[in-house]
């Protein structure tokens, strides 16, 4: 798989950043979709000066209706081929549900996951024909129990996990392989962001903070070998283990109480 295409979406910051990083150290050309043109422009020039790779870039905003469609056009008109999927574009809604905006829940909902299922269904059926081609569906931590305080945003990687897990069994043999990436609490952003608009929120031990870095280095492999989930860090997977073989009653009550104190006063 050296030397493959790859299209990563949300790819100007964070881990879709890092991963556009990784990708290109490995010798591959690269697609780098995200809403700024400016810094998706400065990526591009920079990887490709840096690893000799073709990297081109193409802006859209993938929170709106009909995108991923616009997009999957946008790569045929330029007569490219996707070996490997990234679908890394995500938005994180934090606070009670009840005082939710809806329109931020809804673009949360097609970004993370319409979006999401869009482009893998697009992209998935010429990989397959072809013999080849690798997925990798940023997912979450969250995803492998209900979260409190992130209902919603938790739902929507539960939906990654799953999508990513059945599609890896539907594939399986025919050379194409997908992958959910489940990345805990990690040094970006949007993660700084929330904790700003949260100020109950605890402050996170640095055994359990990633760097985008280390997150791009674990979810390349995961890709590029077929796993069918990793998640980055002892920790986060110790977490993630403890929680699959408890009660499902235990692991909502505990989650309930960390919950009730983030959204307290709020």
């Amino acid at each position: 798989m050296e030397g493959k295409t790859v299209l990563i979406t949300g790819a100007s910051a964070g881990i879709g950043r890092a991963l556009a990083a990784e990708f290109a150290a490995h010798g591959h050309d690269l697609i780098l979709v995200a809403r700024s043109v400016d810094k998706l422009r400065e990526l591009a020039f920079e990887l490709s000066g840096r690893h000799g790779v073709r990297a081109i870039h193409i802006p859209m905003n993938l929170s709106k209706r009909r995108s991923a469609g616009e997009l999957a056009l946008a790569v045929r008109q330029r007569d490219l081929q996707v070996d490997i999927l990234v679908n890394n574009a995500g938005v994180l809604e934090a606070g009670a549900f009840r005082h939710a905006d809806p329109d931020d829940l809804h673009r949360m909902v097609q970004l993370n996951v319409a979006s999401l299922t869009q482009l893998t269904h697009v992209f998935l059926g010429p990989m397959v024909e072809r013999g080849y081609g690798r997925i990798l569906n940023v997912a979450s931590v969250a995803g492998f129990q209900p979260v409190p305080g992130i209902a919603a945003y938790a739902a929507t990687k539960a939906y990654v996990l799953s999508l990513s897990e059945a599609l890896n069994e539907e594939v399986r043999g025919s050379g194409v392989s997908v992958t959910a990436l489940c990345p805990g609490v990690t040094d970006t952003d949007m993660a700084q962001k929330v904790s700003q608009l949260n100020p109950n929120m605890p402050h996170v031990p640095p055994l359990l903070l990633s760097s985008v870095g280390s997150v791009a280095r674990e979810g390349y492999r995961a890709c590029m070998r077929g796993e069918a989930v990793r998640v980055p860090g002892i920790a986060n997977r110790i977490g993630t283990f403890w929680s699959q073989v408890q009660p499902r009653w235990v692991v909502r009550t505990l989650g309930g109480l960390v919950g009730r104190q983030l959204l307290k006063d709020r």
